[in-house]
């Protein structure tokens, strides 16, 4: 067996990992890079990108880009696997952005092995800021080999119960995202995230709004609970309300009898979307008579406006809960601004998606491999603390085994 970092070592982002045979070869994952750089370029990777087929299947991890952007420009006939809902959630995603999803991906199930030529994959469904995530275990010429794809212990899965299952591996392709954020050390539970929020919104009278990607079903979850306890109605704007119901999580879809509406900002194409809602569809004027948790983006300013011109905005709350990096964007930063002049205080509501230390620690001591390839992480260095134990491969982008 011989696996190829073909990109994401020593780089947050744009994974593309290669694992072969004499005869078979997969792939997993097929991100773009997080490099601000608007030009999406698809590396030349002879028969999985261009020239002639000579890929068996691609696996992919989750739905965020860096790790399914290049989908569309896997050549033809390739078969690709993912998780059903996280699909669904990619496909909501890409038709709100005008965008065709070309491939149709085989599903697949946690714990249900996938034989691909003469080497066997089992995902296993793991804890991410990406609904319906995986990890990977690879099992080929009498080796194994585990991809943890992103991960994290601070979701709503158990973690404990992950570790059961996987098995000791040869070698171990691990993230390491957060080991260059400094306030990510310790990462605060998701759930205790509901009951900051809760005891926040009871010191405060006006309304609320979120910032938050609409993707992270989790923090979603977080937020409608967090409308039911203290008793406001959860606006969905139609995006966001199109992702929650591909993730096919009763709790978050938009109904009328568990307080969660759809509302639209404008456009046809919205107005179109927001009639499959039904009775769970709510207008401006609706909006304004009760209190509520409204999701916002940047793109909603108009829309704002609009709304403040015809309710008062005093004393109102934003919980932010997204990466605190985004907030020195001068867009946003002026966007948060304008909310703050109408009255709304911010206030940061957010964990990480990746795990932190000490869950990277956990799984390593768990498994002990024999191998630790670092990827997805600018502080690869830090693996060399496991060395007396394990061989850290952190420049090679061939590792034969």
């Amino acid at each position: 067996m011989e696996i190829f970092i073909h990109r994401g070592q020593n780089q947050i982002g744009g994974s593309i990992i290669e694992i072969n045979t004499d005869s078979t070869k997969i792939f997993l994952d097929v991100g773009i890079e997080l490099d601000g750089n608007e030009n999406i370029v698809v590396p030349q990777i002879e028969g999985l990108f261009c020239g002639h087929k000579n890929c068996d299947a691609v696996f992919i991890s989750h739905y965020h880009g860096d790790h399914i952007g290049l989908l569309n420009s896997i050549l033809p006939d390739i078969p690709v696997f993912m998780g059903e809902s996280a699909f669904m959630i990619f496909s909501a995603s890409a038709e709100y952005r005008d965008i065709e999803v070309i491939k149709k991906p085989i599903f697949i199930r946690s714990k249900e092995p996938i034989a691909i030529g003469d080497i066997k994959l089992t995902p296993f469904t793991c804890d991410h800021s990406a609904f319906d995530s995986f990890m990977f275990l690879i099992e080929a010429d009498g080796k194994s080999v585990l991809y943890t794809g992103d991960f994290r212990a601070n979701g709503r899965l158990d973690y404990g119960e992950l570790l059961k299952e996987i098995p000791k591996v040869d070698v171990l392709i691990i993230e390491g995202t957060t080991l260059s954020r400094e306030e990510y050390r310790t990462n605060i539970q998701e759930e205790e995230l509901e009951d900051i929020a809760v005891n926040y919104l009871n010191k405060h009278s006006g309304p609320a709004f979120v910032m938050m990607s609409a993707m992270n079903i989790d923090r979603l979850k977080t937020m409608c609970n967090v409308a039911r306890r203290t008793e406001r109605i959860m606006l969905e704007d139609v995006y966001t309300a199109d992702i929650a119901t591909g993730s096919g999580e009763n709790e978050i879809i938009p109904n009328k009898e568990n307080g969660i509406y759809a509302f639209t900002t404008g456009g046809d194409k919205q107005y179109e979307s927001l009639k499959k809602y039904a009775k769970a569809k709510i207008s401006k004027e609706t909006i304004t008579k009760n209190n509520f948790i409204m999701c916002i983006r940047q793109s909603m300013k108009n829309y704002l406006d609009k709304l403040n011109d015809i309710m008062s905005f005093d004393d109102g709350v934003l919980f932010y809960g997204m990466w605190k990096g985004y907030l020195e964007q001068e867009e946003l930063k002026t966007f948060i601004s304008s909310l703050e002049e109408k009255g709304i205080k911010m206030h940061v509501l957010h964990t990480s998606g990746h795990a932190d230390m000490q869950t990277i620690e956990k799984l390593i001591q768990d498994i002990q491999p024999e191998i630790i390839i670092p990827v997805h992480t600018e502080n690869a260095v830090w693996y060399k603390k496991f060395e007396k134990k394990s061989k850290i491969v952190l420049v090679d982008n061939c590792i034969k085994l």
